[in-house]
């Protein structure tokens, strides 16, 4: 299995370089041990007042500031927030948004060995499986691991703050980062996002496991010349849109830290824009206000906002950035001395930073800090916890988008391995799992042939042909009873995306992809056609018998399919489970219910320009204009289920309060299986344009054959509040509101009405 990985190798170790920031630098303490200050004190007396536990929080900050240097301080601006002559441990860096990233890197200055994790689905198909409290678990493996890496001796590096989750929306399936998100609805991303960091945070009343920092603040969703466009939109759909899942992660989540985006905010760059500290850090309490790598340049070079780096920097810094990614000594030093940046500020930037050390138990006694027992062995990932979770999230991830009947009235799906002497697995993307530029190293991995092969055993024939050369594909289906086709993206365009970050005049950060349905970061999707439709064509010809397993980080127009072929299948790229996942779901052995977490549309003709950030122009479920391939939340299971008995606890929702949403939910099919129930509400007399329909909660629920259960959702005033510009503030509209209860956005079961007051 080795060989799949090393397909992607080229792109792992090219980012690795590019990552140096991430490495430990030697002669800094172990996150987990002040050891050298704490030896020189007494059991009841620490040497200074920042390491005593018991102390508040901002006095202990106050005394460690009071003993930095200038030096120190400015180097604590940087990711690297250690002071070793103090004992200060770094709590260091990683990328996170579905795994733990720890890739090695055999060159350059900074050389070390790749550190497998384990590798969840991208967070489109964690969004998929509609599960949050199993996005919660995977958050917690993730934060386990990254605690489990910083101190355990073998591996000593810092990486407790970890860079997740993607709050950004998938506005447009153009995006060439739409595979970094959970989806299109703010409500949906914020719930997902929330899970996620209580996750990596994890449970204690005190300290964290971890430390997220939740990426790109704001509205960052065009590649083509993001470095230097803006995402022009008004506060309305600031408040109610873009930085919902944000304000859902800071305020429901706990979250303390962000990262800027490289773009602008109507014509101000999100680096030194006024919302960061009018809203993150006074409203949301953000504690850490982070710059995306070379954000800061781009203020003078791409925005023309300031004349020169040093400038920048400190415009920066009034904005309240206190994380460079980017080496600043230079600048910040020669802002300190010019007085463009006082030592004040500098203190009042790390003040708020230092409270990230203490939340992760870094200047307490390990014995009081539950989580400082995360070390040495055995490795997490290879742990039937980690790995439980990892199969599960994958298995429930997966979208059953067609299944329809041949000649008889049965469906095709689920395959009965007993019936079944040969089967054909085709396609370029059967034998490969493709890693993207965010995943790490698995400890393992099946891909969908290894997986199918693995489920069917040695008694049932399984013909392989990667593509169509010399009618491979068309000779294995044909000889088969079965023909599955494995088709899908490259989230990296190729293996040499590392090479490809080049000025190609035309916008694009990367050079373009060669299909022009694939995108990457620097790079939007010219197309969301799928070019190997041809294939599926070529096997259906072959055996009418064919099963599409679509395998994408977007949505595709994959219109003569769906017309065509009965039984379609859809899974986000790179979870190291992938194979198994699939052939649990082929031959029933797991029934599906994952859902989309993005209007698929017909034809790219159906989407607005791509610049257009004002979604009411016919942007996602909530006012898309014409009839989608696939609505937002849909999707099949193997069973069938029947709603009745919408009842709502109170017919009045007052402006501050909660009521409760239930509806009894009956499996009238044979399997076990999981519904996702979807609560929609309409605003059918409001005084300001609003959405068709706005998801205000969901619950995915598994039900025996024949077993009724009853499901109940809050409804949440809260979440109904809409921006008054005249008085710059949320408030709840009094108003008519309709709850409606269904499967998708476009299968509504049951309605009711209640009042607003």
């Amino acid at each position: 299995m080795t060989k799949h990985i090393l397909k992607s190798l080229p792109v792992l170790l090219a980012l690795a370089q590019t990552n140096a920031l991430f490495a430990q630098v030697p002669g800094q303490p172990a996150v987990h041990a002040p050891a050298q200050i704490r030896h020189m004190s007494t059991p009841d007396v620490p040497p200074y007042p920042f390491l005593d536990a018991t102390l508040p929080m901002d006095e202990r900050i106050s005394n460690l500031l009071s003993l930095m240097t200038i030096d120190e301080k400015i180097d604590c601006l940087s990711t690297r927030t250690g002071v070793p002559r103090l004992g200060v441990p770094n709590f260091g860096s990683s990328e996170g948004i579905h795994g733990v990233v720890q890739r090695g890197n055999d060159s350059g200055p900074y050389r070390r060995t790749a550190i497998t994790t384990t590798q969840f689905p991208q967070p489109p198909g964690m969004g998929e499986s509609w599960d949050p409290a199993l996005v919660q678990q995977a958050g917690g493996v993730e934060g386990y691991e990254a605690r489990f890496i910083s101190q355990t001796a073998k591996y000593n590096r810092q990486i407790l703050q970890l860079w997740g989750p993607q709050a950004d929306l998938a506005r447009d399936p153009r995006w060439g980062r739409s595979e970094e998100v959970y989806g299109e609805d703010p409500f949906f991303n914020g719930t997902m996002v929330t899970a996620f960091i209580k996750g990596l945070q994890g449970d204690d009343p005190k300290y964290w496991l971890s430390a997220a920092l939740l990426k790109h603040f704001l509205a960052n969703s065009n590649e083509n010349f993001r470095t230097s466009s803006s995402s022009n939109f008004d506060e309305r759909l600031f408040w109610e849109y873009y930085s919902v899942p944000f304000r859902m992660g800071f305020v429901d989540g706990g979250a303390k830290g962000v990262m800027a985006s490289y773009n602008a905010w109507n014509d101000i760059p999100m680096a030194v824009n006024p919302v960061l500290k009018n809203v993150l850090e006074k409203q949301w309490g953000v504690e850490i206000l982070s710059g995306d790598g070379g954000a800061i340049k781009l203020l003078s070079t791409a925005h023309h906002r300031y004349p020169d780096m040093q400038t920048a920097v400190a415009a920066a810094a009034h904005a309240g950035v206190n994380q460079f990614l980017d080496n600043v000594k230079v600048e910040a030093t020669a802002d300190f001395k010019s007085g463009s940046i006082t030592e004040k500020e500098i203190d009042d930037l790390l003040r708020l930073k230092f409270r990230t050390t203490i939340r992760l138990g870094l200047l307490d006694p390990p014995d009081v800090v539950p989580y400082s027992k995360i070390k040495d062995f055995p490795e997490p990932w290879n742990t039937s916890r980690d790995m439980d979770i990892s199969e599960k999230m994958a298995a429930e991830s997966i979208v059953l988008l067609k299944n329809a009947p041949l000649q008889s009235s049965i469906p095709l799906l689920p395959l009965r391995k007993e019936s079944i002497k040969s089967i054909a697995v085709v396609g370029p993307l059967a034998d490969v799992i493709h890693w993207d530029w965010y995943g790490g190293t698995p400890p393992h991995l099946v891909t969908p042939l290894e997986g199918i092969r693995n489920a069917v055993g040695p008694n049932v024939r399984v013909n392989y042909a990667a593509d169509e050369s010399g009618q491979a594909a068309y000779t294995a289906a044909h000889s088969s009873d079965v023909a599955i086709v494995v088709v899908g993206n490259d989230p990296t365009c190729g293996p040499d995306m590392g090479r490809d970050w080049k000025n190609t005049g035309d916008g694009g950060g990367t050079l373009p992809c060669s299909d022009p349905g694939d995108g990457r970061e620097g790079r939007d999707r010219e197309s969301i056609s799928l070019t190997q439709e041809q294939l599926i064509k070529q096997v259906y010809a072959a055996n009418p018998k064919t099963i599409v397993v679509l395998i994408s980080s977007f949505p595709y127009a994959i219109n003569w399919t769906q017309a065509n072929i009965p039984a379609i299948l859809h899974m986000a790229q790179s979870s190291e489970d992938e194979g198994t996942a699939i052939a649990k779901v082929i031959f029933g052995d797991f029934n599906p219910a994952g859902r989309t977490v993005i209007t698929w549309p017909r034809s790219i003709e159906q989407l607005p320009p791509m610049m257009d950030y004002n979604i009411r122009h016919g942007r996602t479920y909530m006012y898309f204009k014409g009839d989608p391939l696939y609505p937002f939340g849909f999707g099949l299971s193997y069973s069938t289920f029947a709603y009745a008995n919408l009842k709502i606890s109170s017919p009045i929702l007052t402006k501050d309060g909660t009521l409760t949403v239930s509806v009894d939910v009956t499996n009238t099919g044979t399997m076990v299986g999981d519904e996702v129930v979807q609560l929609y509400v309409k605003h059918p007399r409001s005084k300001v344009d609003r959405p068709n329909q706005e998801l205000k909660g969901f619950q995915r629920v598994t039900i025996n054959p024949g077993e009724r259960k009853t499901v109940l959702i809050p409804l949440k005033a809260s979440a109904l509040a809409i921006w008054n510009e005249k008085h710059a503030e949320l408030e709840v509209e009094s108003e008519p509101l309709d709850v409606l209860i269904g499967s998708s956005s476009k299968d509504i079961k049951l309605s009711s009405k209640i009042e607003v007051r």
